[in-house]
């Protein structure tokens, strides 16, 4: 019996080796899996009550989830209208979300809860977007619509992450003061859809606040749009275009004003000016240089005499006299300034038909054409010309009889330039050639009105709606273009309601819209070496 049981014994311990060898050097080997990131926001499980409740008389609300959650920024995402004297309290428990009703419900009245964007998950920050909770005190809930799209004024495009918001025209005196209670946000195409609205007249705003906000409109940065007409919701209504645009401030007023490092004065107002005209009160100084910004709401001046302990100066439109400050200098203050410049080439190339230009950063009292050299290949050109072409001395054009092929270097030495401050150069230079014709097209647009009486904006713009050049057109008119570098372009077209030439951005308080505009809908593309030619009919109205 002895002898027939060992060789069992000794199968089972070999048995038993095995196993662990197994399992050890299978848990030696295996790679840890750490799974896919998680990208779902918290599902909701429960309510209780249930959403949509009618007859509502319960103080607490809870909201059940599938996983842990936070609440962010509560304060400001979430919401309740009507709004209460008293706000709920949200408690956050484990996997369930407490909201304690605080103050007293009106009867036979429709309250919404809007969360925004106010609960994600833990983890990942997913979140739980355009969650509301609607219960009526009464026998019914108001079920009433407002759905529509919000646009970018500037370029048409849809807008992800506007707020819509709803004010009774009764209550409209809360707008700028107070943060919306009735709202929602727009989706991927700009479409936004406000749900359980009761009868009533409303005003209907847009708001696109920078870095998220408040949703309330109180910072000239932001952009903002609304329906000009107010809205009598009496059954669902759709099909609202909305276009957001920056609006200026009512009020002009000077933003910064200070003395640069090199001497520059220089003055920030919050609002262009139409037609600017910058004077000098105190001290007398004689000939200084100004200029101003391409929207004209910054205006720089250079003076030669900085021995000034004050300048006092008055901004004006036209001969209105829009805002007078002195600005002061420290005596001990130095000013360092090296001279710089940069040219009208493209990648590196002239244009053809074209000189190069050479614009300065300080405007410039003498140049000595000895010390600056023009080389081709290596070789020294006499006889090109360099000559100050503006009246604030910064902007200089050379002019040669460029060739194609042939690598040009401009070697401008020390002390070849002097500002009017008599600050000399360090030397300068640069390398380019002249590009072909073959990379360049010509546009050319025959553009008739439908509307003879009004006058319009035409711009040309990049295919990223930079804009390379605008004309005022109060006639029909054939507009050329010459020189273009093949690529796309757009052209848009405003209509110049008050006739004075730019653009008039609109304004909420006083309900103006900005000035209209249209895209023409043809893709411009400029090939090599070709003229385009393009009819285009404004239409009487635009969309």
């Amino acid at each position: 019996m002895v002898l027939n049981q060992k060789p069992a014994k000794n199968t089972n311990f070999n048995a038993i080796i095995l196993a662990i060898f197994l399992l050890f050097g299978c848990a030696s080997i295996q790679q840890p899996e750490g799974g896919p990131k998680d990208t779902e926001a918290p599902v909701l499980l429960n309510e209780n009550p249930k959403n949509y409740t009618r007859n509502f008389n319960s103080k607490k609300i809870t909201l059940e989830f599938d996983e842990y959650f936070k609440l962010n920024n509560e304060f400001t995402e979430i919401s309740i209208s009507p709004t209460q004297e008293i706000p709920p309290l949200y408690k956050v428990k484990k996997k369930s979300l407490e909201i304690e009703l605080k103050d007293t419900l009106e009867k036979n009245t429709t309250y919404t809860i809007n969360f925004g964007k106010a609960i994600s998950d833990v983890n990942e920050g997913n979140k739980f977007k355009d969650y509301t909770y609607v219960f009526s005190t009464g026998n019914e809930i108001d079920s009433l619509q407002i759905a529509g799209q919000v646009v970018n004024y500037l370029d048409n495009k849809p807008l992800l992450d506007a707020t819509i918001f709803v004010l009774p025209v009764e209550r409209d005196t809360l707008f700028g003061k107070k943060r919306a209670s009735i709202f929602t946000v727009t989706d991927s195409s700009g479409n936004f859809r406000l749900k359980n609205l009761k009868e009533n007249k409303y005003r209907l705003y847009a708001l696109k606040e920078e870095n998220g906000g408040d949703r309330i409109y109180n910072n000239p940065k932001e952009s903002i749009g609304f329906v000009t007409e107010d809205i009598n919701l009496h059954k669902d209504t759709s099909g609202i275009k909305i276009k957001l645009f920056r609006q200026y401030p009512d009020e002009f007023r000077n933003v910064d004003r200070r003395i640069e490092k090199d001497g520059r004065i220089t003055i920030i107002y919050n609002k262009p000016i139409e037609k600017p005209n910058f004077k000098i009160i105190e001290p007398n100084i004689t000939n200084p240089i100004i200029e101003y910004s391409n929207n004209a709401d910054t205006t720089v001046m250079w003076v030669k005499d900085m021995s000034f302990d004050s300048i006092k100066v008055v901004t004006n439109n036209n001969d209105k006299i829009l805002d007078t400050l002195t600005i002061k200098r420290n005596k001990k203050d130095t000013y360092t300034r090296n001279i710089l410049f940069n040219t009208n080439l493209v990648s590196g190339k002239i244009v053809p038909n074209t000189q190069l230009t050479l614009t300065f950063n300080v405007p410039i009292e003498t140049v000595d054409k000895n010390k600056i050299r023009l080389l081709q290949d290596s070789t020294q050109l006499p006889n090109f010309q360099i000559e100050n072409i503006d009246k604030n001395k910064k902007v200089f054009r050379i002019t040669y009889p460029w060739k194609l092929k042939k690598i040009y270097n401009l070697d401008i030495q020390d002390d070849a330039i002097t500002d009017i401050y008599g600050t000399k150069n360090k030397a300068l230079k640069t390398n380019f050639e002249l590009d072909e014709v073959e990379n360049y097209g010509n546009l050319s647009l025959n553009i008739n009105r439908s509307d003879t009486t009004k006058q319009y904006i035409i711009q040309l713009l990049t295919e990223k709606y930079s804009l390379i050049k605008e004309s005022v057109l109060s006639q029909d008119q054939l507009l050329m273009y010459n020189m273009l570098p093949n690529s796309k372009y757009l052209i848009r077209i405003i209509e110049d309601t008050n006739k004075n030439g730019i653009f008039d951005t609109g304004n909420v308080k006083r309900r103006e819209q900005p000035e209209n505009s249209w895209f023409y809908d043809k893709e411009i593309v400029i090939r090599p070496n070709w003229d385009r030619e393009e009819k285009i009919t404004i239409p009487a109205s635009f969309n």
